[in-house]
């Protein structure tokens, strides 16, 4: 099964809610590799990078509300969003752009952001609205070569455990925790949710290769963050059930 073949996950509420659902281990411990040397990764119950040193137990501060992103909030309408965008990045209109998913029929507006994490590189940020509110229902930031030439392979590994830690200790329902979970285009290295079902997904994707002693390397290639206001029954074009 193939996630995201053509477009990043934050254009797709589709795709990044069907891997937040596929929480199932693949059948080879994957590792990961950022050199010609790869590091294996331990089991998907342990670290997500053999990097990093092992973390700290952390306690949540208090409950989290996952209510958008900075300024931008659920349920705001576009003119709304593209305020919160000018006082959170100072961007005026001409360099938001305007886009639609033609699949979920769904408006999005897009900025480049710089360095959303010290160091970490150029980012993308989108504004999902939804089909029939036309409000906003999804907030994704991607890094990756794309969004800066300059991105490398550590500094997405980076990124990701500086995200993941961080959201570690942000009190979301202990429950709805996953982390550390195979996917066959990566690593969901976070998901959780608050207690209105809000969630919050950390994606690692890339490629990975065989070694000779069967286990699975992932070469990175993209980390998207998303924040969704209902990935249960998100608010996009779906065809009526036994129209075809």
């Amino acid at each position: 099964m193939s996630f995201r073949p053509n477009f990043s996950a934050p254009h797709s509420l589709l795709i990044a809610i069907g891997m937040a659902s596929m929480l199932v281990a693949a059948p080879v411990a994957p590792a990961f590799s950022e050199t010609t040397t790869p590091t294996p990764l331990p089991k998907p119950t342990a670290a997500i990078s053999a990097r990093a040193k092992p973390e700290a137990a952390v306690t949540p501060r208090s409950t989290i509300m996952v209510d958008g992103f900075r300024s931008a909030k659920f349920g705001m309408d576009e003119k709304a969003v593209r305020a919160a965008i000018a006082k959170d990045f100072g961007a005026k209109d001409d360099k938001i752009q305007a886009g639609e998913n033609a699949v979920e029929r769904t408006q999005i507006l897009t900025i480049e952001a710089p360095d959303l994490i010290p160091e970490g590189g150029m980012a993308q940020v989108s504004y999902v609205f939804g089909y029939t509110s036309k409000k906003l229902i999804q907030v994704g930031v991607t890094w990756s070569g794309k969004t800066d030439p300059k991105m490398t392979a550590k500094m997405l590994y980076d990124n990701g455990d500086v995200l993941r830690s961080h959201f570690m200790a942000e009190g979301y329902a202990p429950d709805s925790i996953k982390t550390n979970v195979a996917l066959p285009n990566g690593i969901l290295m976070f998901r959780a949710a608050d207690s209105d079902n809000h969630a919050t997904l950390l994606l690692l994707q890339g490629t990975y290769t065989t070694g000779e002693d069967g286990r699975k390397t992932l070469t990175p290639a993209s980390l998207d963050l998303l924040y969704s206001a209902d990935p249960n029954s998100p608010d996009i074009f779906k065809l009526p059930e036994g129209s075809f």
